[in-house]
């Protein structure tokens, strides 16, 4: 087993295979160091695949816009692998006057940022997917946005990665990170020690414990969502589509099912263990919520659902950045669940921090200073 690189890697989810690939194309040595024993069974692999721009907070917009545009179009053919991505737009629905008024709020902030979103009557929401319901009375559209699939893009980020050299070692629990001098270098976890000089902390949830060893916290909290995955339907429409209160998400995959999140958290007992089993409340929660817009999938059967983590940030956006008072650190955690369509940008510009390069995206509002004061 390797023990030192230029960059260790702590997390093997979207966000640590997509930085580990990036640096490795920087010619960097990298170990990516993950507590599970698969690729992508955390959040990575088990969120709704949405690659959309509009309903963003406009601190990690910038973020969004340049995957699509540079990143993302292209990724299928660099990755050798397709991810199935699509860009057919993202719909967020409205059914009432309230509804309408938080999507001219969400549309009016990222037209300020210079994205492409437009308000769309009922009648043009329709033309765009004849399948929604009559109760849909206008929606947001963002024609740019679209979804992909989240698990291969993780192990096809993964599978490039291991190509170019990055060394990926999975059942490693990080115990503690150690200085050495004035300078974070060495990962502990049950196998030994690890030394780099730069260690990206990219674990999602589990980010908190391991940054609280070096004295310094970022306030993420566990939230459990659920997701389910439908037998599959006649080609629809594959457009991305949500609600003005995210009562659920979701799209049409290339396989022909319907994969869907559900917008409310479930139990707490639910919190710090993934499942592969959704209680039955949850999901008939999501489906009624579904049937309200979309009554042609009212026959369609649920295969399989499933519960995920994500890392909820208290501000609701993540922290990507360097640590002034620790160096050799970085942060990319607290993605709070819009982590998979930042993933390219994300791992990007955690690579360039890590290669002591100028962020090429502007994560000037993404930076740990705004939570330093929480150090422990």
């Amino acid at each position: 087993m390797k023990k030192n690189a230029d960059v260790i890697i702590i997390g093997a989810g979207v966000i640590g295979c997509a930085t580990a690939y990036y640096l490795a194309k920087k010619g960097r040595s990298v170990i990516v160091l993950e507590q599970g024993k698969v690729i992508g069974y955390g959040g990575s692999g088990r969120n709704g695949g949405g690659v959309r721009q509009s309903g963003r907070d406009k601190r990690e917009l910038a973020l969004a816009m340049y995957g699509v545009k540079h990143l993302w179009p292209h990724l299928s053919e660099e990755l050798g692998t397709d991810v199935e991505y699509y860009q057919q737009g993202n719909l967020r629905l409205g059914k009432t006057d309230d509804h309408i008024n938080i999507l001219k709020g969400l549309t009016a902030t990222a037209v300020g940022q210079g994205l492409d979103v437009t308000m769309v009557s009922g009648a043009d929401v329709r033309e765009i997917c004849p399948h929604l319901s009559d109760e849909v009375i206008g929606a947001s559209w963002c024609p740019s946005d679209g979804h992909a699939n989240p698990l291969k893009t993780t192990l096809a980020f993964h599978n490039a990665a291991r190509q170019r050299g990055v060394q990926f070692y999975t059942e490693q629990s990080v115990l503690k990170l150690v200085m050495v001098g004035d300078k974070v270098r060495k990962v502990v976890t049950q196998s030994g020690e690890f030394e780099a000089d730069r260690i990206v902390v990219a674990a999602g949830l589990a980010s908190r414990p391991i940054i609280q060893t070096v004295g310094i916290d970022v306030p993420i909290s566990a939230v459990a969502l659920d997701t389910l995955i439908t037998d599959a339907q006649p080609p629809m429409f594959y457009q991305m589509l949500g609600t003005a209160m995210a009562d659920f998400y979701g799209h049409q995959t290339t396989h022909g099912s319907f994969i869907f999140g559900g917008g409310s958290s479930l139990d707490a007992s639910l919190v710090n263990k993934a499942s592969d089993h959704t209680p039955i409340e949850a999901t008939a929660a999501t489906c009624r919520g579904i049937f309200g817009y979309l009554p042609a999938l009212k026959h369609a059967k649920v295969v399989r659902s499933w519960v995920g983590i994500i890392d909820y940030s208290k501000d609701k956006v993540p922290v990507i950045s360097k640590v002034d008072d620790l160096p050799g650190l970085i942060l990319g955690c607290g993605f709070t669940g819009h982590g998979f369509g930042i993933s390219p940008s994300a791992g990007t510009v955690l690579a360039e921090l890590a290669n002591d390069e100028t962020p090429s995206i502007d994560i000037s509002e993404l930076g740990y200073e705004r939570f330093a004061e929480l150090a422990v």
